[in-house]
């Protein structure tokens, strides 16, 4: 069959898969699968169903790998799906992840989050964007295949990963510490579970995360007698105007590859200090969000931020003390003309006539964890960035389009 016939054909099949879709979905989001962290029981009950429904279809093989969580006695577990290719020099992976986060207040949701509810084009409950449009559109993808007289290019395998939603500590990461056998330098590693609207972001890399607590300390007295002690508030107010325009100024690089092109550097979240007005605080607390551009270090950040806080201990006579909730450099990029980037966007421009772009974001994702490890991997869907909201949904034309991108992939020599 023709290049052209046979991409045709699978997004013919795929469009005729729709309701099927929908029901995978149905019966996917009625498995609360919550991680120990989260109240839940893990995806075991999740990864159960999922490995039976697969046995339906004519994967080469099937395997499970279960991390030993000391907070869940049945594990957490982790699904490979396999379908030889035409050739079995690489493989090209799509990766999804099977837990899901709590829905949060209920009174925020117009139906139970457990119960799949379709509306239009839009399917709506806990989980139907972030992962399972990725899970099931990966699935639909490689069942097109499997009913045609024709092999994928490559060998295809669908990963199905435990505690992307905590980490990846019994996850991906798992994985790749205990079974680095699985994955080639020359495989590409596709993660469907950030994108844009029209499906044009093709996500290569990430900004380092930098978050900095600021505990600022002085004396505290009555609001009367100010000059009997040190207003933390104050020169914490003083620290935090300081250290936005330092920063602005020490890492003012643009790369347009990012968006927002730039590092930030935001102060956030503020704790309460005294409850009444007329006290001056001994104690102030409050945070920094910082994104950081490659190639700058969070090393590099940090001297900056020590060098301001000595100027307002010494300006005011407070003692300033950090600690780093959040503290991570961000992986290796993925080059924007990777096999993966370049596969990607050869099956966007056929499938929805548009031109796709690789892109940095400031938030992380899972394909860092490939990066680190040397692997190449891209972060791409067509999503409305539902994740983790009330009322989640998802587009049902986002779920066919992107099975289409994945069988066009799956094609290309």
């Amino acid at each position: 069959m023709a290049k052209n016939s046979l991409v045709k054909e699978l997004c013919r099949r795929i469009d005729g898969y729709r309701e099927e879709m929908i029901e995978l979905q149905r019966r996917l989001t009625a498995i609360q699968a919550l991680s120990p962290l989260s109240g839940g029981e893990g995806e075991g009950k999740k990864a159960d169903f999922l490995v039976e429904y697969l046995k339906g279809m004519k994967f080469s093989s099937i395997e499970r790998i279960d991390a030993a969580d000391p907070d869940c006695p049945g594990g957490r577990p982790n699904v490979i799906a396999r379908m030889k290719g035409k050739n079995s020099s690489k493989t090209i992976w799509i990766m999804s992840h099977l837990d899901v986060v709590p829905p949060g207040d209920l009174n925020k949701w117009t139906s139970d989050p457990w119960t799949l509810r379709v509306e239009g084009d839009r399917i709506i409950g806990r989980g139907v964007e972030d992962n399972q449009q990725g899970l099931v559109s990966g699935i639909f993808a490689v069942k097109a295949l499997m009913e045609l007289p024709t092999l994928p290019a490559y060998d295809v395998a669908l990963i199905f990963v435990a505690d992307e939603e905590n980490g990846s500590t019994w996850g991906i990461k798992w994985i790749l510490e205990k079974h680095p056998e699985l994955f080639g330098k020359d495989d590409l590693i596709i993660v469907p579970d950030a994108g844009n609207v029209d499906g044009t972001m093709i996500e290569v890399a990430e900004k380092s995360i930098c978050w900095i607590k600021f505990t600022v300390k002085g004396k505290q007295v009555h609001a009367s007698t100010p000059g009997a002690g040190i207003n933390a508030h104050l020169a914490a107010s003083q620290l935090i105007v300081n250290l936005h325009k330092a920063l602005k100024k020490s890492f003012n690089r643009r790369d347009k590859v990012f968006d927002p092109p730039t590092s930030t550097f935001e102060p956030t979240k503020k704790e309460a200090n005294v409850p009444n007005i007329n006290t001056i605080p001994g104690e102030d607390i409050f945070y920094y969000d910082c994104r950081i551009l490659p190639p700058h270090m969070i090393e590099e950040v940090v001297a900056v931020v020590e060098a301001e806080n000595k100027k307002v201990e010494e300006e005011f006579g407070v003692k300033v003390s950090m600690e780093f909730p959040n503290r991570d450099q961000a992986a290796p990029a993925t080059p924007v003309d990777a096999p993966v980037v370049v596969a990607l966007e050869k099956a966007v421009k056929d499938i929805y006539n548009r031109k796709g772009r690789p892109m940095g974001i400031g938030g992380g994702t899972v394909a860092a964890v490939f990066r680190r490890a040397g692997i190449n991997a891209a972060v791409w869907a067509t999503l409305d960035e539902q994740a983790h909201q009330p009322d989640e949904y998802c587009k049902i034309e986002n779920m066919t389009g992107d099975a289409k991108v994945f069988a066009h992939i799956f094609t290309q020599e």
